[in-house]
């Protein structure tokens, strides 16, 4: 099967796992409740396995003989290879924090963390509805704020143990006008002293848009600031807090990144599966992509906790209807997220972008 058509399969219909499956991460920020799988061609998919709707998947994840494979109607549609629970999990910090509780392995060789596990919308009562960014702290699994110091020792840990080629580093939003942009850099910063590896940090668009010169001074390689959806009824509706901020800032921040750190290296999330309009979508992606911004489509993935856990990720034939119309704007601008150092883009676990860009539908 297409790469991207089997990913978008998987993405969309989850899977239900017959057989003992560690390190799924059921709830908190960030890609909760799947399990990150190696297809044939070193592909990955953050598969979904714990969410009400892959419960009753027709794709089957089953261990057969010491090998994995994804079966439907009892034939082996492809072989997959779990990720393996990363050994620095077992480590702790010089300052005695265990390192999963500072970091995690996104895809298979992304270190992901979160600076502030706490956010003013949320805290206001006008958070997004499909986060779970404060899940994780309630649940022991988190550290409410990250020192720089830990984070540089557990991607240090994951350097040596081979597994990590960039980091990505977000935050839930301060209340700072900066939009947490001073504490990216700070972080940013710690790391390119002690390593060469590749930096995404992700932002909400700051006030003074100043600021992305000075992520990029602390040598940030990528910024992606997140959209999420460009239908305003639905950005009202499931994103009160952040559709405070309008889409013509959106423009004007990604506009600003793009100047400082070029084409294809800016990116917005966009989730499919809120509610929203496909023309409202083709829209958004055309209007970034003019500018040099990478449209990151993703399926809704729900997950257990928010105010959206039990919504499901729209069907396969919708998403490669809209990964279809997305390639060919991007081609048409000449924006390739093939050419992303570091971020979501470029670990694409949760999107079926890169393969789409790669193979066609």
């Amino acid at each position: 099967m297409n790469p991207a058509r089997l990913k978008i399969e998987i993405l969309c219909r989850g899977l239900r796992v017959d057989g003992e499956l560690d390190g799924v991460r059921r709830t908190g920020a960030g890609p909760a409740g799947g399990k990150h799988l190696l297809l044939e061609g070193g592909w990955v998919v953050n598969a979904p396995v714990s969410a009400h709707f892959a419960r009753t998947s027709s794709l089957i994840l089953r261990r057969e003989n010491g090998r994995w494979f994804v079966v439907e109607r009892e034939k082996r549609i492809t072989e997959v290879k779990p990720i393996p629970v990363p050994g620095f999990y077992s480590r702790v910090t010089s300052s005695g924090i265990p390192m999963w509780k500072v970091a995690l392995l996104h895809g298979k060789d992304c270190v992901a963390t979160t600076l502030l596990q706490s956010c003013v919308r949320r805290e206001a009562g006008l958070g997004c509805k499909f986060c779970g960014v404060d899940l994780s702290l309630k649940g022991g699994l988190t550290v409410a704020r990250k020192r720089v110091e830990d984070l540089v020792e557990v991607v240090g840990a994951a350097l040596e143990e081979g597994i990590c080629r960039h980091v990505t580093i977000t935050t839930g939003t301060p209340a700072s006008s900066d939009r947490g942009a001073r504490l990216l850099a700070e972080a940013a910063q710690g790391l390119k002293k002690s390593y060469d590896v590749p930096v995404h940090v992700q932002l909400e668009p700051p006030k003074d848009l100043k600021v992305f010169e000075e992520l990029a001074d602390a040598g940030v390689d990528t910024v992606g600031v997140h959209v999420e959806t460009f239908d305003e009824d639905v950005r009202r509706k499931v994103c009160p807090g952040k559709s405070e901020v309008s889409l013509e800032e959106y423009f004007r921040a990604w506009r600003e990144a793009v100047s400082v750190f070029g084409e294809g290296q800016v990116s917005t999330y966009v989730i499919a599966g809120l509610g929203e309009a496909d023309g409202c979508l083709l829209w958004g992606f055309e209007e970034v992509a003019r500018i040099g911004v990478v449209p990151f489509l993703v399926p809704l993935m729900p997950i257990a906790g928010t105010e959206m856990e039990d919504a499901t990720p729209p069907p396969p034939e919708r998403m490669l209807k809209l990964y279809a119309a997305l390639r060919r704007i991007l081609l048409e601008f000449g924006v390739n997220p093939l050419d992303n150092r570091a971020g979501c883009v470029r670990c694409s676990s949760c999107s079926a972008l890169r393969e789409v860009m790669t193979w066609g539908i």
